[in-house]
């Protein structure tokens, strides 16, 4: 397994992030019907707005999973917040990246991967939008940029939350 490299800003990102006083708060309608709508427009049974913390993936909306939190060091999206364009992982047995990772040979059997990095306008990427799947999958140009207008939902909504507070 290849761990993610931790962003050069690190210091910067994690400090956006806490500005948004979103993590570790009660699951929210609106972003949860985001989720709902990016697992059925990809035809997954996982979906996730993923905020990636110091050392864990808090999950503020998901569909198809039972838990909270994931570990950082594991994950497929502490790869996609080096990225300003979706990462897409068409078959995670196939990518050196994550073939040997725990969640690709054990338990979540992931094997594709979608996520779009939630960048917030300073730059900072705080999180995902993503959906995956136990099955190999093809992703077209309309998909992406479905994908990629959800993630801006997820920001708004990230920015309208936090000016409200």
């Amino acid at each position: 397994m290849i761990p993610a490299p931790i962003p050069s800003n690190e210091d910067d990102r994690l400090a956006a992030l806490r500005e948004l006083l979103i993590l570790n708060t009660p699951p929210e309608q609106r972003f949860d019907r985001i989720v709902a709508f990016a697992a059925q427009e990809f035809d997954v049974p996982q979906a996730l707005i993923s905020l990636v913390d110091a050392d864990r993936l808090w999950f503020k909306a998901k569909v198809g999973l039972d838990i909270e939190e994931s570990t950082r060091s594991d994950s497929f999206c502490a790869h996609a917040i080096l990225v300003d364009e979706p990462t897409v992982v068409l078959d995670a047995r196939m990518d050196p990246r994550f073939a040997d990772n725990p969640n690709v040979i054990t338990g979540a059997n992931i094997r594709f991967y979608a996520g779009a990095p939630l960048t917030l306008p300073s730059g900072q990427n705080v999180g995902t939008l993503c959906v995956f799947d136990q099955q190999p999958h093809e992703v077209d140009d309309v998909a992406l940029a479905v994908l990629s207008v959800l993630r801006d939902l997820v920001v708004e909504e990230l920015l309208r939350k936090k000016a409200l507070a």
